[in-house]
């Protein structure tokens, strides 16, 4: 499927929710997020031609997205002395409800304890993807997805609750 450069610009704006989110769950720091943020462009970019319109194009960016992002992190691991000079601080949130930002900060905090493929799970399930569309996105069968998906939620309620978070 021919996308122009013009609606590729399109899907990046109407998307780049997706793209941020990503960022966010696998790195604390400003300028790794945006780093990613500019890495999964540019592989959205390249690879653009192997979408073949069997699935939503939101759907394709995602999976791209979140290769990228694993690829990407496990190079970053390996580079030693990466420190921030922003002391940790992640894309600015909207301060909304003091409540509500408290148990965001909670849940991203516990989701950066789990590994990259429950971190992947956990984001999908949140943007409201279904048990097919998450085993799609990351080459997995449903069963597993399924399997994943229920160890991952309970050791994510775990870290919570070892985070001392109370509701």
């Amino acid at each position: 499927m021919q996308i122009t450069e013009e609606a590729f610009l399109e899907a990046i704006n109407k998307h780049k929710g997706i793209l941020y989110k990503v960022s966010r769950m696998y790195f604390d720091n400003l300028e790794d997020q945006q780093d990613l943020f500019q890495e999964i462009i540019l592989q959205l970019w390249k690879s653009i031609g192997s979408f073949k319109g069997t699935s939503e194009l939101s759907s394709w960016m995602y999976r791209v997205s979140l290769n990228t992002a694993i690829v990407f992190f496990k190079k970053e691991k390996r580079k030693p002395g990466q420190e921030s000079l922003l002391g940790g601080e992640g894309i600015p949130e909207e301060q909304y409800d003091d409540h509500k930002d408290q148990q965001l900060v909670h849940f991203y905090e516990a989701v950066k304890k789990l590994n990259k493929i429950e971190k992947a799970i956990i984001l999908q399930l949140v943007d409201g993807f279904s048990g097919k569309e998450i085993a799609q996105n990351l080459g997995m069968s449903e069963g597993n997805i399924r399997v994943k998906t229920k160890r991952t939620k309970e050791k994510l309620q775990n870290i919570i609750k070892t985070q001392g978070y109370e509701s």
